[in-house]
């Protein structure tokens, strides 16, 4: 692992020849983050990753009362509240299993550490698609006979018992 740029997160790079690296995520090593301390009021913090080599870089700052300085202005009402923001997440599809299972346990081990603990960037949802999707690689749902309102020949799929559930 070798930072990228000074102050940007640890990373063991790998150039795919499209201008930029990704971090590789692997038996001996995956990205982790600091534990999330909130800011003070008035204040925010911000990671930054770039094509320039900076990963996952913490910065703080403050929110200004007026506009100083020419740039983007946004306004913020702190008194109404749309939504409740229950948590963050992503999506495993039949190929995120697919490529998951496809690495050592070590590796497997660093990779859900990274996305779902302390020390990663704390996913606490995960969404999973009913039956076949976009990134399954045949097409299949859970009951393929019409009228099937009773449900009689529902069943999972291999994809769904071996990989995701």
């Amino acid at each position: 692992t070798l930072p990228c740029l000074p102050g940007a997160r640890p990373c063991s790079p790998k150039d795919f020849g499209h201008g930029s690296v990704v971090c590789v995520c692997n038996a001996t090593y995956c990205d982790t983050l600091d534990p999330l301390v909130l800011p003070g009021p008035g204040s925010y913090v911000k990671y930054e990753s770039s094509k320039a080599g900076k990963r996952l870089e913490r910065s703080e700052g403050r929110f200004q009362s007026s506009l100083r300085t020419p740039g983007v202005l946004l306004t913020i009402n702190i008194s109404t509240l749309y939504q409740h923001v229950k948590g963050f997440g992503g999506s495993l599809s039949d190929s995120a299993a697919m490529n998951i299972l496809k690495l050592s346990q070590p590796a497997q081990d660093n990779l859900l550490r990274s996305y779902f603990s302390e020390s990663g960037i704390e996913y606490n949802l995960v969404r999973v698609p009913m039956a076949c999707s976009d990134f399954s690689v045949r097409p299949y749902s859970y009951d393929e006979f019409p009228d099937d309102y009773e449900l009689k020949h529902f069943s999972l799929a291999d994809e769904d018992v071996k990989m995701k559930v």
